[in-house]
């Protein structure tokens, strides 16, 4: 099975996988049911909000016209006609003189244009009258919320596309939505492949290992918006291979396989490609970890073939899995946010080509830093927990200094980004 494969760039390969993009069809859940699912419809007002004008505080509501000339020297005094719950509407109008007690929330009743709040007052009665005493100006509208200054009726409020945080939840309940329509999560089967792969609650045996891989992408899958099918581990043997990757096919709408794409003597996939007539769209790419990342075309689905180094394997989800599930669900910023950071630490390791360093990044003085986690090594999984963005190096270069500024993608970041990272140049022949 051994052979030369012709890398590609970074850009090449991104570019030729969302060429194979779908986008997802349309469910309506239950608004129970809807938290970090992504919107298929955008969000509209069917009302202005605050649907009435409201007083904010609890107060009094007054005419600004009967306070023009108060001050500490001259206070006034305005007779409480009235008392206003939230939820409650008064019947009666404000005269001059006159105010009405008005708790958060409450419309402002008529006559009055603006709101006192309570610890700027004095109470007393006088016999069965209560009375307000106001030692200053107070302006028509202060304290007011207005109907329709936080949202007009038929503004498009939230766009189709968007993850469903507590916020545009508490949209959604303002506006009615028992049933919310959402983009249906794409099904993605995962297919962790090797001889060597034993079950988590298997003890160890030597030359063995534990399959982390396949519950590393299930989580990714699961960040990214997806939903999983898993399949089980199977070991290096084609037969058993082929049959897992052609039911996957049938019933998922995207299919990984970790292992399996280098060229040794037992990386079948290859070989399965060929028997299911797919189109292989590349099978290495100038970059580090991840080179011999494959994705294949098959009537129309995408199936990856990610490494089995689980730094590699890691890398090549976020670069090219995440975008494709983000515009499945709708997202114009389907790709990993950039940024720029500070390096605090040396890095001398000279990088033939692109390097997406697991790193940590923080904030320091208004600034951005970062700085590699663990060992830069693709067969490494304990930098990946700890590691919150991806370092890019390009390719071409001989090692990056502390207070260099490199190039960032935020791994935790639901913002997204509308492009994605991509070489400046070509720095060296491939």
């Amino acid at each position: 099975m051994a052979g030369r494969r012709k890398p590609i760039w970074v850009k090449d390969a991104i570019e030729m996988v969302m060429e194979c993009r779908k986008r997802g069809d349309t469910e309506w859940v239950s608004i129970d049911e809807c938290d970090n699912r992504f919107l298929a419809e955008p969000l509209c007002a069917d009302h202005d909000v605050p649907p009435f004008d409201r007083s904010p505080y609890d107060g009094f509501a007054i005419r600004s016209e009967d306070t023009f000339l108060a001050h500490s020297n001259n206070p006034i005094q305005l007779e409480v006609i009235d008392e206003i719950g939230a939820g409650q509407v008064s019947i009666m109008q404000i005269d001059r003189f006159q105010a009405t007690r008005i708790m958060t929330g409450a419309a402002i009743p008529l006559g009055a244009d603006c709101v006192i709040m309570q610890e700027l007052v004095k109470e007393e009665h006088k016999g069965n009258k209560k009375f307000i005493t106001i030692k200053r100006r107070i302006k028509s509208g202060d304290n007011i919320s207005f109907q329709g200054e936080d949202a007009k009726k038929d503004q498009e409020l939230i766009g189709k596309g968007t993850l469903i945080n507590p916020g545009v939840k508490a949209l959604l309940a303002t506006f009615g939505y028992s049933r919310v329509p959402v983009i249906r999560k794409p099904i993605i089967g995962v297919i962790p492949t090797g001889s060597e792969l034993l079950k988590v609650d298997e003890p160890l045996e030597p030359g063995k290992i534990r399959n982390s891989n396949g519950y590393m992408i299930e989580s990714q899958i699961i960040r990214a918006g997806g939903s999983i099918k898993k399949f089980e581990n199977r070991a290096d043997e084609i037969e058993s291979l082929y049959s897992s990757v052609k039911t996957a096919i049938e019933e998922c709408d995207i299919v990984i396989t970790t292992g399996g794409v280098s060229v040794g003597d037992f990386d079948y996939l290859s070989e399965i490609y060929k028997r299911l007539g797919a189109e292989v769209l590349f099978n290495k790419i100038a970059m580090r970890p991840g080179s011999v990342t494959t994705v294949a075309n098959i009537n129309g689905k995408l199936l990856f073939g990610l490494s089995g180094n689980p730094s590699a394997c890691f890398v090549g989800f976020e670069l090219y899995v995440r975008p494709i599930i983000r515009y499945w669900l709708y997202s114009i910023k389907p790709y990993l946010r950039k940024a720029k950071a500070e390096l605090k630490s040396d890095f001398m390791k000279p990088n033939p080509f692109s390097r997406f360093v697991r790193s940590r990044m923080d904030y320091e003085n208004d600034k951005i830093t970062v700085k590699p986690v663990g060992l830069d090594k693709s067969n490494v999984v304990t930098s990946i927990a700890w590691a919150n963005c991806l370092m890019v190096l390009p390719g071409g270069t001989r090692g990056f200094q502390v207070g260099d500024i490199v190039d960032i993608l935020l791994l935790e970041d639901q913002t997204g980004s509308e492009e994605p990272w991509r070489e400046k140049q070509k720095y060296s022949k491939l």
